[in-house]
């Protein structure tokens, strides 16, 4: 077994034009105060991280290294959440995801998928450069819309949809094998991977590809109602990211798991600050370490209700609270008589 890295902390959700989250200098300083080891950088906003100048410059991503190294922390992976939703939109998203890429692409959903699927493959060779072999994503969802069988979907139409995405994904995928790199598919809620059903279905149309593995989150288990213990016991093996993040579902007689159109504050379903949520995170911890998952524990905050800094502050030592440090010998060892065959023989009856 392996004790799970961390802590760790997802710095999207705290990205801001003031001091200490301007700069990645300064954000990382921020974070190292509050007892983090390590920070996963999301590769949209070039003020923070430039995944082309990365992926084309060893120079660059050195230095990138460099700065959070020298403020005693590490990179744990990148994080491509918005190029990957752009990766497959349904046209009735373009105009909401339009957000999601640079003006310039902006009503015109091709060049905007191919500037995603660029966005992606700049991404496998950066995480190379800086000597990471985790990288997260989305999968992008072309049939959502659908996700509730009314009107009754058209027969073929879910293995058209998964076709599709699994055709967009490949070579992807390909580009992060020749990295070295797991592809981790945050699986979540709007995406067509957001259940262990759908991420096997798509699993079949990239011919199981070693590198389409999963980033685990709880979080959006609970809100789909979904064994999120059970799931680390049947996809155990593809877990190769850990999103940190607590949720709480609280349904009444007028809302349950569809919300009910309500603001994050008065939905049934709630993300939470860590340990104000429901989920059992000695278990996940237990069995993510019983499994000997090798990754980081990292710190995904969101909340409606507890301001940033202070969820940050909790995380941090939340997580630290809930990493086990595996033992190196069995807690009977104190009885234990030795390797003896004959003895062996003898207590068999033999």
């Amino acid at each position: 077994m392996t004790t799970i890295q961390g802590p760790a902390i997802f710095l999207a959700q705290f990205l801001g034009d003031q001091p200490p989250f301007d700069t990645l200098e300064n954000i990382c300083r921020w974070a190292k105060g509050l007892g983090y080891e390590g920070v996963q950088i999301p590769t949209w906003d070039s003020r923070y991280f430039d995944p082309q100048k990365a992926a084309e410059s060893k120079t660059y991503a050195d230095e990138i290294k460099g700065t959070v190294e020298g403020l005693g922390l590490k990179i744990t992976e990148l994080s491509t959440h918005l190029q990957g939703q752009l990766v497959a939109v349904n046209p009735a998203y373009d105009t909401l995801f339009d957000g999601f890429a640079p003006e310039k692409y902006h009503n015109n959903p091709q060049a905007r998928t191919e500037w995603a699927v660029q966005q992606l493959k700049y991404a496998a060779k950066a995480s190379q450069n800086l000597g990471l072999n985790a990288h997260a994503t989305f999968s992008g969802a072309l049939l959502w819309h659908t996700v509730y069988p009314w009107p009754q979907r058209p027969a073929g139409l879910v293995e058209a949809g998964f076709k599709e995405l699994g055709r967009r994904w490949t070579p992807i995928l390909n580009a992060f094998d020749e990295a070295g790199v797991d592809l981790c598919y945050e699986i979540h809620p709007g995406e067509d991977l957001h259940d262990g059903a759908s991420y096997e279905m798509f699993l079949e149309e990239v011919n199981n590809h070693p590198r389409a593995c999963l980033l685990y989150d709880p979080s959006h288990f609970v809100l789909q109602c979904l064994d999120y213990l059970e799931y680390i016991d049947i996809y155990h093996e593809r877990i190769r990211m850990f999103h940190v993040k607590d949720a709480e579902f609280n349904p009444t007689g007028r809302q349950g798991v569809y919300g009910g159109y309500q603001n994050w504050v008065n939905r049934a379903g709630r993300f939470r600050s860590l340990g104000d949520g429901q989920v059992d995170f000695k278990s996940v911890f237990s069995k993510l370490t019983a499994y000997d998952y090798k990754g980081w524990a990292v710190l995904e905050w969101e909340c409606a209700l507890k301001h940033p800094e202070d969820g940050a502050r909790e995380g941090a030592i939340f997580i630290k609270d809930h990493i086990i440090r595996v033992t190196e010998k069995a807690f009977d060892d104190f009885a234990a008589t030795g390797i003896d065959d004959a003895k062996n023989r003898t207590i068999l009856g033999l």
